[in-house]
């Protein structure tokens, strides 16, 4: 009968408390055939095929090669490398190309791999020659489906070449290929470019061969290059930054190579190609034989990857984070999904009740695809257990941030930290303008009349009691976010959700004992004992909390400025309806920020409203505006001041599909 009653109160509290949109589920599965945009025109996968396009046979035609083709094909391609050296034709180039990507496809599947790698990097050179070779600019069509399809023929070569020259997917940038097949010899040098070392990933997977199942949208660009997921690689468990990133965490690196197309005679002699690495988030275009080349990317496919780690899965677990506190405990911190960058901007994003980090995916993944926001901002997750009284997460959200300064900036020097933006959803909300607020002694006098030095007891306990009910402004704040925040409770904190919570919540023994021991050694000491000893996060958020006055006369930092984001359902359920006009859990009454600087209404529910595109615009927006306030000068990133390649601020450069 105990373990029905639990579970029936488990039942209660699941459906009144309403969980915050994060589920179980893969984020990305593999794909039976990788996605390849050549399959289709060339018949890659048809019983029949590879094929050569209508086109390129049309191009046969013309030069009288169609019947030496279906005879001889090596004879064919000889003789087209000695009609292109006396004739520089676009459209015999082209056909070259796609004429050696296809024997390279035929030779694969008979298994002769140094044959298909000799074709595959013939078709690398000839497309390369046709993109950039300076004889055919007069010529050369950008407006022609020919060149998009030649920058195909490039991508999907280069890939193939990468696949088969490195066994079981492994690249190593630094390293020298020396690849002999038939009368050739190419010398394929690699190198990283950008703030990366070679030794900074432990592995290397191929976006094509991964189709995304949970993130809403899919961020890409269209260019040259090899989209690739980069696993990280651990540094000595010594360094301190290492616990700021998650085990296997994953990036997006695009491949590409800088070659000379041999010469049409040029019989074993040696071609010498350049393999680079580049990030995607500092450098979308690239400088290529004195032309500026836009980079194919894929942003989601990485994040996606590393979503889909069993580790991180392990670490974010929400219920356990609400039902038991003291066990997640042990993963609470900050987390940074990307390297630490001295001159971005930290954007700091705090999940609420029954949640985790997961739960801001969709708005990373978004807010990331524009340029000007990549630029100019790093991306930073809070995990903290949500079980607990918000108060307290705010406490240690305050010394989490402070010992993260001591680690990545301990003389101080990084501007961008001073510059800070807060976004939270839901409690998280509070847990952000609780690091702006100049509390005084008024959250200490909700509990006590007595001076906090005339408590008696273990003075390490003491002060850390008297530290989570004492606030100073984090100076390193200056704008705040709340999304769906109760910033006056939720209605759906009742008598009986409180109390099937204080029968499931376990907080932490220690900080329980200490408390008690605390309270019991100062009889009379204490006005409010049971929010010391027994408040749980569904305590806090109770309309009739007395925390919630004091948070609206508190005294907030100055020099911050506040936007809010609410719920306004225009259907709700019959439940929604429960909580009155709002986004079923939080009424508007209780959403409404009056210090708040903007405002702005979403037809959304309190599970989903930081995941609509109209909230993640707004933030956008809001991001923009506060570089207009924290540098009015346009800045464009130069990829560490290498000229060869650089950021372009231009949102329609990053385009979903």
């Amino acid at each position: 009968m105990g373990w029905a009653r639990t579970m029936l109160a488990a039942l209660m509290l699941t459906i009144l408390l309403v969980p915050s949109g994060c589920s179980s589920g893969r984020y990305l599965t593999n794909r039976r055939v990788r996605a390849n945009p050549l399959e289709a025109p060339l018949q890659l996968m048809a019983r029949q095929g590879p094929q050569v396009s209508e086109r390129t046979w049309n191009t046969l035609r013309r030069y009288g090669l169609r019947e030496t083709y279906n005879e001889d094909t090596s004879l064919c391609l000889d003789q087209i490398r000695s009609t292109v050296a006396q004739n520089r034709d676009a459209e015999l180039i082209h056909a070259l190309s796609e004429l050696s990507y296809v024997e390279g496809k035929k030779a694969e599947r008979q298994g002769r791999q140094s044959t298909a790698i000799n074709h595959y990097a013939f078709a690398l050179t000839q497309s390369y020659d046709y993109l950039f070779s300076e004889d055919l600019r007069e010529t050369r069509n950008q407006f022609d489906p020919q060149f998009r399809a030649t920058c195909d023929l490039y991508n999907e070569s280069l890939e193939d070449t990468l696949r088969l020259l490195c066994s079981e997917n492994r690249i190593k940038p630094g390293q020298t290929y020396r690849v002999k097949s038939g009368d050739r010899e190419f010398v394929v040098r690699t190198e990283m470019r950008g703030k990366w070392r070679n030794e900074d990933f432990a592995k290397y997977e191929f976006v094509s061969d991964f189709e995304i199942e949970k993130l809403r949208n899919r961020h890409t660009t269209y260019g040259l290059g090899v989209p690739l997921v980069a696993v990280r690689r651990p540094t000595e468990k010594s360094d301190p930054r290492e616990e700021y990133y998650p085990e296997g965490l994953s990036y997006a690196v695009t491949a590409l190579m800088r070659c000379e197309p041999p010469k049409a005679d040029g019989k074993g002699e040696v071609n010498t190609c350049v393999l680079e690495f580049f990030d995607p988030m500092t450098a979308n275009q690239v400088r290529l034989a004195d032309h500026w080349v836009p980079l194919e990317t894929d942003l989601t496919t990485p994040l996606a990857y590393f979503l889909d780690n069993p580790k991180f899965r392990e670490r974010n677990a929400e219920f356990e984070g609400l039902i038991n506190p003291a066990d997640a405990e042990k993963n609470r911190g900050l987390y940074m999904l990307e390297p630490y960058d001295p001159n971005r901007i930290p954007v700091l994003m705090v999940h609420g009740l029954w949640s985790s980090p997961r739960t801001w995916m969709d708005m990373f993944n978004d807010l990331r695809s524009f340029p000007e926001i990549r630029e100019r901002y790093q991306f930073w997750f809070y995990l903290y257990p949500s079980g607990q009284p918000f108060w307290l997460s705010a406490t240690q959200l305050r010394n989490d941030l402070a010992d993260m300064r001591k680690v990545f900036d301990p003389d101080g020097r990084d501007r961008p930290l001073d510059d800070m933006v807060l976004v939270g959803h839901s409690m998280g909300g509070l847990i952000s303008r609780m690091q702006t607020i100049d509390s005084g002694d008024d959250f200490w006098k909700i509990v006590s009349d007595q001076p906090p030095d005339k408590l008696k007891g273990d003075p390490e306990q003491r002060d850390k009691l008297v530290s989570t009910l004492y606030f100073k402004p984090n100076r390193s704040v200056s704008r705040v976010i709340t999304i769906g925040t109760p910033h006056k409770g939720s209605e759906f904190a009742n008598d009986f959700t409180r109390f099937v919570a204080r029968k499931l919540i376990k907080l932490p023994n220690l900080a329980v004992r200490t408390t008690e021991s605390l309270v019991g050694g100062n009889p009379d000491f204490f006005r409010d004992t049971e929010l010391l000893t027994m408040a749980n996060a569904i305590d806090s958020l109770a309309p009739e909390s007395p925390i919630f006055p004091v948070m609206h006369k508190a005294q907030y930092d100055k020099n911050v400025k506040f936007h809010n984001i609410v719920g306004i359902l225009e259907d709700p359920s019959f439940l929604q309806r429960r909580a009155g006009e709002g986004d079923g859990v939080v009424n508007i009454k209780s959403a409404e920020l009056p210090i708040a600087k903007s405002e702005l209404a979403v037809d959304a529910d309190h599970t989903t409203i930081h995941m609509t595109g109209k909230a993640i615009f707004e933030v956008r927006r809001i991001l923009l505006e506060h570089l207009n306030d924290v540098d009015a000068d346009d800045r464009v990133a130069d990829g560490n001041g290498d000229p060869a390649f650089r950021m372009v601020s231009d949102p329609e450069n990053s385009i979903s599909r």
